[in-house]
């Protein structure tokens, strides 16, 4: 009988929403996905789901989607790391969409909420990170802030409005189905395959596949204590320099050259000048002052004690989902080759 609940995920459309509607699905779940643009139905072709439309600022809009639904998979929200005014386009949208998707979830009597926060939201003082050591304390990313606010303020009105809620923190997700516009985890994998990473940065990221996410979410959701946070990564994290050695591998042919290594004051350099380039042509900047400041030597090595035992959480290998993600990129025509 459980399966037929209803479960809403919002964010449908994005790389983690529509892995995790896949998943449901295929558990035999009753899904409703919610997106903010209906019109675009590319991700849900051949699936057997109600899509509707809801978007996070507009709380009417999520209360409507909520109505008769069991467990809601809070996954929307503005997951950029670089916007023109990114206060008013990141930080406030996600703070404002948490406080909407809480508490229309209580006034549509939804039993269960599992809240997608990030490792952003996690204490990296002590390596390697555990959930119980607390919230990020470094303030310099308004991604991050709006994570680490954002997972708080889910906490505390979930307690005052007596709903329960699971909080799920995922790492740099790749594999599965991706649509263009890739999300920023994949997209650095792009890069490398496009020979577009020509300086070493000393960044590492914790690649993590984004069906083992949706796995996570859904253990979070069965199995998950009302009120704790499970971090959905892999135990160690895999530097540029690294996973860009995994491409040579692989594709011998495209001959993708290591990253140069350069002095820590010529990347700041590079990255200031990319940084004045967005703000003329209002794209991201590949590489900025703060990505050196903040990531460059930043180890994100986590302890999965408490999702392993509690969720039964057992990520795949990474080596394998960088893997698989190359392959997937390049079959699906999401990267432009260059052979030279």
């Amino acid at each position: 009988m459980e399966n037929q609940q209803l479960s809403l995920v919002n964010g449908a459309n994005g790389h983690l929403g529509n892995n995790l509607v896949r998943l449901l699905i295929s558990k035999g779940i009753r899904v409703r996905a919610s997106v903010r643009n209906i019109s675009n139905k590319k991700p849900f072709e051949g699936l057997d789901c109600e899509v509707v439309q809801s978007d996070i600022t507009d709380k009417q809009s999520l209360v409507r989607a909520l109505q008769g639904v069991e467990t809601f998979y809070a996954v929307g929200a503005a997951f950029k790391l670089w916007a023109r005014d990114p206060q008013k386009e990141i930080y406030d949208v996600n703070i404002l969409g948490t406080r909407n998707m809480i508490e229309a979830a209580a006034e549509a009597g939804v039993k269960r909420i599992v809240y997608v926060s990030s490792i952003a939201a996690l204490n990296y003082s002590t390596i390697p990170s555990k959930e119980f050591y607390g919230y990020n304390q470094d303030r310099r990313d308004v991604y991050y802030n709006s994570k680490n606010d954002g997972e708080q303020l889910a906490f505390k009105l979930a307690k005052e409005l007596d709903i329960e809620l699971i909080a799920v923190l995922p790492a740099a997700m790749i594999g599965g189905e991706a649509f263009a516009p890739l999300n920023v985890s994949y997209n650095i994998l792009k890069l490398i395959l496009q020979k577009e990473i020509p300086v070493e940065t000393n960044i590492a990221l914790n690649w993590v596949d984004v069906k083992d996410v949706a796995e996570g979410c859904y253990l979070a959701a069965t199995k998950g204590i009302n009120g704790e946070r499970y971090i959905l990564a892999n135990e160690k994290c895999t530097s540029i320099k690294e996973t860009t050695k995994i491409a040579q591998q692989l594709f011998p042919e495209l001959k993708i050259k290591l990253p140069v290594a350069v002095p820590k004051f010529i990347l700041f350099v590079i990255a200031w000048l990319m940084e004045l380039g967005s703000k003329i042509n209002n794209k991201a900047p590949l590489l900025s002052t703060k990505d050196i400041a903040m990531f460059s030597g930043l180890q994100q090595d986590f302890d999965l004690t408490k999702s392993r035992k509690e969720l039964g959480f057992n990520p795949t290998n990474t080596d394998i989902v960088v893997k698989e993600s190359m392959h997937y990129l390049i079959k699906h025509q999401l990267v432009q080759l260059k052979i030279s």
